[in-house]
């Protein structure tokens, strides 16, 4: 059935959401690193695509299915309860085309995937602003106040913020019920951590982070074109991507990575 049930399962179903697993657990990437995070993604979507379209049935095809469960079933790898004291299990959310309100659905998804209560920190990256429009705290509030909620409900420990300057994190610092853990800063637009951010990061408490995700880690062209070249002739044009979510599981005492994966939701456009 492979290709051809994926295709019409695609055509029928309102949303899709690709599980990686634990991309520890795939031998194909381990052999190969890619050069970039956004190749990573990328890969990763494919190899998942065609591993999942190639295991559908003739029964599966006859199903509709509002939202379509993709995933790599031998990768996928729940955490031990025992364990989970000495895990940290981190997130970072990268809002591709959706509202605020998907970020409750990112983390709930990512609790399930990893068969835990709640997440120790998630990390959140907006939809980029418009050429021309600086991000503004009027901009971030809406996202923040979501993550607060999942804060006070006990879904996440500790969240933070990616690539604000001084004047931005302060901004936000102030006027936030629950303040900023963290802020990522990406190194590639500055070698060294501006004096100003650094100061102020000390005076509050916030951890600096640096990391290397490009501004967009996935854009709508990029998700359909490895949509296109995993199942052919879908109508890769009709999904667009909602939300990007990048897990990591660490054992605290060792700073070994466990755990690693992507979880991505898309919505298909009936129009």
């Amino acid at each position: 059935m492979g290709t051809e049930g994926a295709r019409a399962l695609l055509e029928r179903a309102g949303k899709l959401t690709l599980q990686t697993g634990n991309l520890l657990n795939w031998g194909c990437l381990r052999k190969k690193c890619p050069a970039t995070p956004g190749e990573e993604v990328r890969d990763c979507i494919q190899k998942t695509l065609t591993e999942w379209s190639s295991k559908i049935s003739q029964d599966q095809n006859q199903e509709t299915l509002e939202v379509l469960e993709c995933t790599v079933a031998q990768a996928i790898e729940k955490i031990n309860p025992e364990e989970r004291d000495e895990l940290k299990v981190s997130a970072k959310l990268f809002i591709v085309g959706s509202n605020s309100s998907s970020i409750r659905d990112a983390v709930d998804l990512a609790c399930s995937a990893l068969g835990v209560a709640q997440l120790d920190s998630v990390i959140i990256v907006p939809p980029s602003v418009e050429d021309g429009t600086n991000l503004s705290l009027e901009y971030l509030q809406p996202y923040w106040k979501e993550l607060e909620n999942l804060v006070q409900n006990k879904k996440i420990v500790a969240i933070g913020t990616s690539d604000l300057d001084k004047t931005l994190l302060e901004q936000l610092y102030l006027w936030a019920q629950v303040k900023p853990s963290s802020n990522q800063v990406n190194l590639a637009s500055c070698c060294v951590m501006p004096p100003d951010l650094t100061a102020f990061a000390k005076e509050c408490d916030i951890q600096l982070l640096t990391h290397n995700d490009p501004k967009e880690l996935l854009c709508e062209a990029s998700f359909q074109e490895a949509l296109q070249e995993s199942i052919q002739n879908v109508k890769a044009n009709k999904w667009i991507p909602l939300w990007l979510l990048r897990y990591s599981v660490i054992v605290k005492s060792r700073g070994i990575i466990k755990s690693k994966g992507y979880i991505i939701q898309a919505e298909r456009n009936a129009s």
